[in-house]
């Protein structure tokens, strides 16, 4: 398979940034697409020019550290993480020719400022879940498992909403660059646990004015997070903290300073 990528390149997060292309071939569709990256480096490298930054860590789905926005898609084709996407995947898209050009981009947001290339600073996710502060839990031994029941379908959906892994697909591919799924993600899998229950519509409220602080965009209900996210957290999660919302405002909840 012959290719071209064309890839965003920015030095630091105060240059501007701007496209290149490299051609490739001999690519493999058993190839995982970060591979591609990194054989496209060791040419850069054996040709004295700087090598493409991009984020990966465990490579296998689970840690959220890698993100791209390939082709116009977060996390490209296919709805997995982008280490998991494979050349085969891409080469399954019937408007895909050989020799075609791929783009590939970091997320776009003004709470993911570029560090470089491909690499974006999510730290404001950190912070937006530090805003939740702590759940008030008693010290000494565990409690006996059946101590404190939570209705199944309350399980079901914490655990759904738990499975967030803090990629960020979800705001590059909003159209508002909204963080709201990550946000109801980790405000839902607490606020439906009875632990979550003391600190409950304090949570809510101040975890939404850390994500508006960040500089994230309103939800506007589109549904293009939930469509892209690896660990399909649903919809319904962004559903619940308003419902969350609306009580803290009629109660008059007010975030802690």
């Amino acid at each position: 398979m012959n290719i071209k990528l064309k890839i965003w390149r920015q030095k630091n997060k105060d240059a501007q940034g701007h496209f290149e292309e490299y051609a490739m071939s001999g690519i493999e569709e058993h190839m995982s697409f970060l591979e591609v990256l990194d054989l496209l480096n060791e040419q850069l490298f054996q040709e004295g020019k700087e090598p493409v930054a991009f984020d990966s860590d465990c490579r296998e789905g689970i840690c959220g550290q890698c993100g791209l926005v390939i082709n116009g898609m977060a996390h490209g084709p296919i709805r997995s993480t982008t280490c998991q996407l494979h050349m085969r995947h891409i080469a399954e898209d019937p408007s895909f020719k050989d020799g075609d050009t791929i783009t590939i981009e970091p997320w776009r947001s003004t709470g993911f400022p570029v560090l470089k290339d491909l690499i974006v600073d999510r730290s404001a996710l950190d912070r937006i879940i530090q805003a939740g502060g702590y759940i008030s839990v008693n010290t000494g031994a565990a409690p006996e498992a059946h101590a404190a029941p939570v209705p199944k379908d309350n399980a079901d959906a914490a655990f759904e909403a738990a499975a967030c892994i803090g990629c960020g697909a979800c705001v590059a591919a909003c159209p508002n660059a909204s963080a709201m799924l990550f946000t109801a993600a980790k405000i839902t899998h607490l606020g439906l646990l009875p632990q979550g229950q003391p600190e409950r519509l304090n949570r809510v409220v101040n975890m939404l004015n850390q994500h508006d602080e960040e500089g994230f965009g309103g939800c506007t209900n589109i549904g293009e997070c939930a469509a892209v996210c690896p660990k399909s957290v649903p919809l319904t999660t962004i559903s619940q903290l308003n419902r969350d919302l609306g009580r803290a405002r009629w109660k008059g909840t007010v975030a802690h300073s």
